[in-house]
């Protein structure tokens, strides 16, 4: 079974879907911080495109009923390291504990010159 979810709040940029509902997880794909209101990146600090990521992930998770809660697994992509305390600051608040298991990792580029992409797996109660 291969069930997409979607949200309008979440934006793609190519060929695929926003999460696939395997029936036992659902697997959602990199968000960088999009503003739905204005379809552009969000302006401010990293700290401030971390929660749009996550508004927009926690958007689609809701399509298949889920909550932030049922988050097993993120993964974060930062254009700059020296942004991991403030990206810290921000995830810190997105999750009651105890919090997901996570890697973040520092990469050269994200689409629309974000500054951090996050993805993540929830498992479906």
């Amino acid at each position: 079974m291969r069930k997409p979810l979607s949200s309008s709040t979440a934006s793609a940029i190519g060929p695929y879907s926003h999460a696939i509902d395997d029936g036992t997880h659902v697997f959602c794909s990199g968000q960088t911080p999009i503003d739905p209101a204005t379809g552009k990146l969000r302006e401010g600090t990293v700290g401030d495109q971390t929660n749009q990521c996550f508004d927009n992930l926690f958007a689609v998770l809701a399509d298949g009923g889920l909550t932030s809660d049922d988050v097993v697994k993120v993964n974060v992509y930062l254009t700059d390291m020296n942004d991991f305390a403030e990206m810290n600051a921000a995830y810190t608040t997105r999750f009651t504990a105890p919090p997901p298991a996570r890697t973040t990792v520092g990469v050269a580029a994200l689409p629309m010159a974000a500054r951090v992409e996050i993805e993540l797996v929830a498992k479906k109660r």
